[in-house]
């Protein structure tokens, strides 16, 4: 049977808090240090209304092994087409296609909300992701280099793009 990707709920909180809190202790998917607490994943969730779908995917034993959401860009109105995309996957689930299952459903949910385009942010050195990204169509746009800082350390970030229409 294949995963369910669904719109995310209250009750995903605790799982979405989880995997996120792996993606900062594993050190390759976030420049935040500091894990996430229930307050500020319940702080998360009520900004992301209306257009900025959070997503999760449920396997078959109703675990959830990963979540997408989209983001706000920028709070000025030139840039209401564009969504930043944050994508997070258990580390039990990585490398299972599930990476590939949010990207299709958050691309489609988008469009849907009315996006042109998506661009997302990442440590330059997170190898997966980066193939995830190129194997869905985005591109490139640069390296910020020595953008942020993670333990103690100034890193590259790579911006990527990809045009929804």
């Amino acid at each position: 049977m294949r995963p369910l990707v669904r719109d995310a709920g209250d009750a995903d909180r605790e799982a979405v808090r989880r995997i996120y809190n792996e993606g900062i202790a594993d050190r390759i998917a976030t420049l935040d240090e500091e894990l996430k607490t229930q307050a500020d994943i319940v702080a998360w969730f009520e900004a992301h209304t209306d257009r900025y779908a959070v997503l999760v995917v449920q396997d078959d034993a109703g675990a959830i092994v990963g979540w997408a959401s989209l983001n706000p860009y920028s709070h000025r109105c030139a840039y209401r087409g564009v969504a930043d995309l944050s994508i997070y996957v258990s580390r039990t689930a990585r490398g299972c296609g599930i990476g590939s299952l949010l990207m299709e459903a958050i691309e489609r949910r988008a469009r849907d909300n009315e996006f042109h385009k998506i661009v997302l942010f990442m440590l330059a050195f997170n190898e997966p992701a980066q193939r995830l990204y190129r194997a869905c169509g985005y591109r490139e746009v640069g390296i910020f280099h020595e953008q942020g800082r993670l333990d103690g350390a100034f890193v590259h970030v790579t911006a990527m793009e990809k045009i929804l229409t």
